[in-house]
C-alpha cells in the first residue's frame, strides 16, 4: 500500500494554518515531500474567508471584539468560523494515480473518506452530486456571507443539510483541498460578525441556514446519542481518509523547508491586510 505523510500541527494561529497548507504543497509540488493530510486546529478561533470573497462582508469591529482571529483563505467559498472542529488539509499532485483531472471528480473521491468518517460516528451521511437544477437549488445559499450556507460541488449531507465545508485549489500542478468538520457550531456568534443590510435580513438569513448547516453532535444528540470528543472524530477520520484514499498514513513532522517557507508565508502573505483585505 502507497505511504502518505499525516501530520498533526496543532493549533496554530490563523496565518500559520494557511501558510501551512500553502507551504506544504510547495515542498510536495517541488518533490521535497510526499501527498499529505493534515490535521490542525486554530488558536484563537478564526473566522476565515474565501479568496474571492469581499472582506466587506466582515464586520471587522465585531470580530475584534468576540476574540475570533481573521484571515482569508487561498480557496474559494464563504465565511468558516473555525472553533469545536477538526480541520483538515489534503495536499496531492494533480497526475497522482486516481486523482481525476476534473475538478468536480477530484472533490468526490479525495472527500470519500470525509463520507465514510461521517458514518463511522454513527451517522447517515451521503454525498449528493448538485447535477440538477432541484438539488441546486434545495441546497442553494439564500445569499449569506456564511460558507456552510453555499453549495459546493458535491455536498456531504445528513438528512438533507450539510455537514462539512471543503474547498480546493490547483497550484503548481498540485491540488489543496481542506476543509472543517465541526464538532458543534455557534450559528449566533458567526452571525453576530457578518454584515447584513438590516437586522431583519440577518435573522432571516441565519434561519435559512440554521436549516442548512448542521454540527456532528447536534445530529448525535438529536438521535439520542452521546457527543463525540475531538479525539474520536481525529481517530475516525484519519482511519477513514486512508481507507477512501487507498493508502496507508505514516505519521511525520514538517520539514525545516516547510518551517522556514510557513514562516515567510506568514510575514510576506497571510499575517498582512494586504492579503486578508485584498477585496
Amino acid at each position: 500500500m502507497t505511504a502518505w505523510r499525516f501530520i498533526h500541527t496543532g493549533d496554530r494561529s490563523p496565518a500559520e494554518n494557511m501558510a501551512l497548507d500553502e507551504a506544504i504543497l510547495t515542498a510536495h509540488s517541488e518533490g521535497i515531500v510526499p501527498p499529505t493530510v493534515r490535521f490542525y486546529g486554530w488558536n484563537p478561533a478564526t473566522l476565515s474567508i474565501g479568496y474571492f470573497q469581499k472582506a466587506s462582508e466582515v464586520d471587522q469591529e465585531a470580530v475584534a471584539k468576540e476574540g475570533i482571529g481573521f484571515v482569508r483563505r487561498p480557496t474559494g467559498g464563504r465565511a468558516v468560523l473555525h472553533d469545536k472542529e477538526l480541520t483538515y488539509s489534503i495536499i496531492v499532485a494533480e497526475d497522482y494515480p486516481g486523482i481525476p483531472r476534473n475538478v468536480t471528480d477530484a472533490y468526490r473521491v479525495l472527500s470519500e473518506g470525509l463520507l465514510q468518517g461521517f458514518r463511522a460516528l454513527g451517522l447517515n451521511a451521503e454525498m449528493v452530486q448538485l447535477a440538477s437544477d432541484e438539488e441546486k437549488e434545495k441546497y442553494a445559499s439564500a445569499g449569506s456571507a456564511a460558507c456552510f450556507d453555499s453549495p459546493s460541488w458535491y455536498e456531504l449531507v445528513v438528512e438533507g443539510r450539510k455537514v462539512a465545508g471543503s474547498a480546493q485549489v490547483r497550484q503548481k500542478n498540485v491540488v489543496l483541498q481542506h476543509g472543517s468538520i465541526l464538532l458543534d457550531m455557534d450559528t449566533d456568534q458567526l452571525f453576530r460578525m457578518l454584515r447584513f443590510s438590516n437586522e431583519k435580513v440577518a435573522e432571516r438569513m441565519k434561519t435559512s441556514f440554521s436549516k442548512k448547516a448542521v454540527a456532528i453532535n447536534e445530529l448525535l444528540r438529536a438521535q439520542g446519542k452521546d457527543a463525540v470528543t475531538l479525539g474520536q472524530v481525529e481517530e475516525a477520520f484519519r482511519r477513514e481518509i486512508a481507507q477512501g484514499l487507498g493508502v496507508e498514513l505514516v505519521e511525520d513532522s514538517l520539514t525545516q523547508y516547510e518551517i522556514e517557507l510557513t514562516n515567510a508565508l506568514v510575514r510576506e502573505k497571510y499575517g498582512t491586510d494586504e492579503w486578508n483585505l485584498r477585496r
